[in-house]
């Protein structure tokens, strides 16, 4: 019979104790994230949208934040951190807990500011980790009904005939609209007068009253009076036709490029959230999107329910950097 000599047992005793002594403590460290991470969510959750409420943007978050609640039996609630063009509530959710419970509901303006010449207090890459793309917002090039110009191509015409006094309006400096405009000035080869409004609102109320001659409205706010007759579409912008103007032709089958790139409304959460919470998150409110009542709410804003994982939005995201990158380099706007 073999026997361990005292001095090996002694050793074997010490390394053993020593080995369920690392086990205890990478267990206890790893228990509190398992634990954190399979019981989400167990508080509140905050939708964080960067503009004031009421708009595209603001409804959206509701929507998806009633569904969610519903869902999941916990309270979401939606808070509005609005200044500085939406880079106030990007950088808050940028610098909050990563950890699912502070959502950012925020608009392609997050991908173009970079290219804009901005100082911005975070990275979209780095400090933000996509969670699902919640929908597309269309714009649209329109004309007052009491303007004679029926087409795009009327409209070039007019503006050469007239240079620098056709008066275009958009709804704000370093938009999608005023990008599109400076985009469309270069493609055309034609000069235009920008006139920047202070959202959509009033550059709607100006396009009734025929005070602008074109504008780049987007769908949710122009919509209803499109289709009332009172605003006239000439073209859309995106890579296909809407089925709310099936009639109206993109800018790039006019022979115009570069208006692929598109608005939208989209979701993050803090770069180091864990990927089980940001796919647990990604999931459920792509479902919610792709549900009839999801859809139908999006619809009712004008919005082309989107939806997919995290990892397709990303794709987007980089995608979209890109091209917004070539439009400000086409056109030369910076930020103000």
């Amino acid at each position: 019979m073999n026997y361990l000599s005292p001095i090996r047992l002694v050793r074997t005793a010490a390394a053993a104790a020593m080995l369920a002594s690392v086990a205890v403590t990478a267990l206890c460290a790893f228990a509190p994230q398992a634990s954190a991470q399979s019981s989400y969510p167990d508080r509140r959750i905050t939708f964080v949208v960067p503009y004031p409420a009421g708009g595209a943007t603001d409804v959206s978050a509701r929507l998806l934040a009633n569904k969610l609640s519903e869902s999941w039996k916990q309270t979401v609630v939606v808070e509005n951190k609005s200044g500085g063009g939406g880079v106030v509530g990007n950088d808050y959710v940028a610098k909050s807990a990563p950890d699912g419970y502070t959502v950012l509901v925020a608009i392609t303006q997050i991908i173009q500011v970079p290219s804009l010449g901005a100082k911005l207090p975070y990275d979209v890459f780095k400090d933000l980790a996509p969670v699902t793309q919640v929908g597309l917002s269309t714009v649209v090039l329109t004309v007052p009904e009491a303007q004679p110009i029926k087409s795009v191509k009327e409209l070039v015409e007019h503006a050469k005939a007239n240079p620098g006094k056709v008066p275009y309006g958009s709804f704000g400096n370093a938009t999608t609209s005023h990008l599109y405009g400076e985009l469309l000035k270069t493609r055309a080869g034609i000069d235009m007068t920008h006139v920047p409004y202070r959202g959509a609102a009033p550059l709607l109320n100006d396009l009734l009253n025929n005070t602008v001659t074109a504008a780049f409205i987007d769908l949710t706010t122009g919509g209803a009076q499109i289709k009332a007759g009172k605003i006239r579409a000439l073209a859309v912008g995106g890579e296909k036709r809407r089925t709310q103007l099936p009639d109206t032709p993109t800018l790039a089958e006019l022979g115009y490029k570069g208006f692929e790139a598109e608005g939208w409304v989209g979701i993050f959460v803090p770069a180091a959230t864990p990927k089980d919470i940001v796919t647990k998150l990604s999931t459920e409110l792509a479902r919610i999107i792709a549900s009839p009542e999801g859809v139908a709410g999006l619809e009712a804003l004008s919005l082309i329910p989107v939806g997919g994982s995290a990892e397709t939005f990303e794709a987007t995201l980089r995608r979209d950097y890109d091209r917004w990158a070539d439009v400000v380099k086409a056109t030369g706007v910076k930020s103000e």
